[in-house]
């Protein structure tokens, strides 16, 4: 409980501190936060806010935001209602609180499916357009789900429970409380409830062939999953199922598949014959014995790593061939993962076991070599300290969740203090953050409207694309400049909601299309943005902040007044035409403008002089092994590479100098030379690592 005390105290810290920088009530900051983690533990794709309130006690309605079209999500309308503290004191809620929680938000989703309120309301509220949204989806919505979330203890046991239908439609709620979003914090997980209970819940223990050894390092399980039971678990969690990673990266591709449609509507016994099956990962499985032999009566944390396609086709088919169903079955491969060892174990499961959309684990897992670099720069690179602040410091790149509050963890009273001056939380940043920053100056405010998971889907496969092609670009000057863009960004946020011409909502819309309006103006005639005069200074300048708000404006303007036909503002905010619209624009920056650009020419000055400095470094490194290699070593590798016939009259030459040290220095190129000599021989088997340890 100590833990969740401390916790919840940072948490408010955070939530203050955006409110008090940005302007906006430590509600709606709150909502910021929290469903920022939503969309990544995969409970929400994306997530708008869209506060209304109105009425008293039993006429009370309410609601704090909404997940986006249902129509992009299998017909799923999900729908957010806060329930905040202010208290930094640990708070708890019972079931017996749920109603007075809840009601409000069933009551505004009663009334936003009329006509009579959507249309007493002012077309540009937030109210309005989530009303609006119901009103023209609602033959097309599946489900309803009602998602609470508190900065309070839950003390109830139930985790998601099935309401009364509304017209035939389904409704559940679920409830995301404190020591779930602290659970997700510390490790990246918050499904320690997720379990399927075969025995129970869908229809009986599913008979299973164990497919490893006793004593193997993971167990291992084959099963024929029938359709029905398939569809049934999917449609209670939904996509949480859907290993995170995985998920985010399908989101950008093709929809459910329509081949997979046709076996099941046409050819349904066909269907395992004709289908690759399940690759899935658990945390835990509990087995009996049957007369029949082995069967799995229930799985802890089950995760589809590959078989998103054919799991929501499976469940698509509850609405378009619910009857053929009875007929359709499908293999699953069920590897049990520890948790410690899933960020290793996963990835590769998905990589070797995804073939439909040929997955390239580069895209988009956290160990990939781009986020690795990332994360090594964020721990080294020292930023100079802001005009008026006493410390240097450094951004912490967070390339999967819990390590930044593991590490602050582990320290004492003390040197948690340093790391915090060293690590201020407000320069933490996330994989899905750093997408922003990118996509953002890059011109796709469009795509980052589109949500966290789906625009970090979007900049995953372009990094991997180009990463493939040259991983140089990613060197410290690269990231100092990401920082920079972080920055502005963040600058942005803040600077907008104490604007006169904001009218509140839509605020995350309005920060990247600004952004982005100001990278694409800046970077035109030879000039571009002076990234490098920002991250020596770490903060925006005067001149600076007035263009982006004056852009910032002309977004709202934009944004604000979409095309005819088109009446949600969030949604116009993920078309390419609003971007073009506001691209298109021309705006008068004020003089001052001019003073945050710099040439072209001068951005290329900077690379080359990172550049030439990378090659000191890697020159006083290189002269500084060889020299602590020693004369005997490298009169040894000479004596080898003769002896092989492999070594050229300069390969010899430049050996014999370092096999004379300390009467003779190589000097830094003779010494990156001699390595790279030496490098060759022990590809070529001349030279053994035990005989040549560097």
């Amino acid at each position: 409980m100590n833990e969740l005390n401390e916790y919840l105290r940072n948490l408010m810290a955070d939530i203050r501190r955006e409110a008090d920088t940005s302007g906006v009530m430590m509600v709606e900051a709150f909502f910021d936060q929290i469903t920022a983690r939503l969309t990544e533990a995969g409970e929400l794709e994306t997530a708008d806010r869209a506060f209304y309130e109105s009425g008293e006690r039993a006429e009370k309605v309410r609601i704090d935001g909404y997940a986006g079209d249902p129509r992009d999500s299998e017909g799923v309308l999900a729908l957010i209602v806060c329930d905040f503290a202010t208290s930094d004191e640990l708070q708890t809620f019972g079931k017996s609180d749920i109603p007075r929680i809840l009601n409000p938000l069933i009551r505004f989703l009663q009334r936003a499916r009329t006509e009579k309120f959507r249309d007493s309301l002012n077309e540009v509220s937030p109210a309005f357009q989530v009303s609006d949204l119901v009103i023209t989806t609602w033959p097309q919505i599946t489900k309803v789900k009602l998602i609470l979330v508190s900065n309070r203890l839950y003390v109830g046991r139930d985790d998601a429970v099935k309401l009364q239908n509304l017209d035939g439609v389904p409704v559940t709620w679920s409830v995301w409380d404190l020591a779930r979003f602290e659970r997700f914090d510390r490790s990246g997980l918050a499904r320690e409830d997720m379990i399927v209970d075969f025995s129970n819940d869908f229809g009986g223990p599913l008979p299973a062939l164990k497919a490893s050894q006793a004593g193997a390092a993971l167990e291992s399980y084959l099963l024929i999953l029938p359709g029905e039971q398939l569809a049934a678990i999917y449609d209670r969690w939904g996509a949480r199922l859907l290993e995170a990673n995985v998920r985010t990266f399908l989101q950008a591709r093709a929809k459910t598949n329509k081949g997979i449609q046709k076996t099941i509507k046409e050819e349904p016994e066909l269907f395992f014959p004709y289908n690759n099956g399940l690759s899935a990962t658990a945390e835990e499985v509990h087995c009996v014995d049957t007369d029949s032999g082995l069967a799995i009566s229930s799985i802890g944390n089950l995760q589809i790593v590959n078989g998103a396609q054919t799991t929501g086709s499976i469940h698509a088919a509850l609405k378009f061939s619910r009857q053929q169903l009875e007929k359709v079955f499908v293999q699953m491969k069920l590897t049990v993962v520890p948790p410690d060892r899933s960020e290793e174990i996963v990835p590769k499961i998905s990589e070797y076991a995804n073939t439909q959309n040929k997955v390239n684990a580069a895209d988009f897992f956290s160990n990939h070599p781009f986020h690795i670099r990332i994360e090594h720069f964020s721990r080294n690179v020292i930023f100079a300290a802001r005009e008026g602040e006493r410390h240097d410091s450094k951004w912490f790149y967070e390339r999967s969740r819990g390590q930044y509050i593991n590490e602050r963890g582990m320290r004492t009273a003390s040197n948690q203090r340093k790391f915090d001056l060293e690590f201020p939380k407000a320069q933490l940043f996330s994989k899905t953050d750093l997408a922003k920053f990118e996509n953002s100056s890059s011109g796709l405010p469009h795509i980052v409207s589109r949500g966290a998971q789906k625009n970090f889907a979007h900049f995953a496969r372009d990094i991997g694309e180009r990463w493939a092609k040259s991983e140089t670009k990613y060197d410290e000057l690269w990231f100092r400049r990401l920082i920079a863009k972080a920055i502005i960004f963040r600058k942005l946020e803040a600077e907008v909601p104490k604007q006169p011409w904001y009218q509140g909502g839509y605020r995350a819309n309005i920060v990247t299309y600004a952004m982005a309006k100001i990278f694409h103006d800046g970077n035109q005639n030879d000039k571009a943005i002076d990234l490098d005069s920002i991250t020596k200074r770490q903060m925006v300048s005067n001149e600076l902040t007035a263009a982006l708000l004056v852009a910032a404006q002309e977004a709202h303007n934009v944004i604000s007044h979409p095309v005819a036909g088109m009446r949600n503002l969030s949604e116009w905010a993920k078309q390419q035409a609003c971007w073009s619209q506001l691209m298109d624009r021309k705006i008068d920056y004020g003089k001052g403008f001019g003073q945050c650009l710099t040439s072209k020419g001068r951005v290329k000055e900077n690379e080359q002089a990172a550049k030439e400095r990378l090659r000191e470094i890697a020159g006083v490194e290189a002269q500084s092994l060889a020299v602590e290699l020693g004369a005997d070593f490298w009169s040894g590798v000479v004596r080898r590479g003769k002896l092989a016939g492999s070594l050229t009259m300069k390969d010899e030459q430049i050996l014999k100098i370092c096999a004379s040290i300390p009467q003779k220095i190589p000097t830094e190129r003779q010494s990156s030379y001699a390595l790279t000599v030496l490098d060759r021989l022990k590809e070529e088997g001349i030279l053994t690592t035990g005989h040549t340890d560097r």
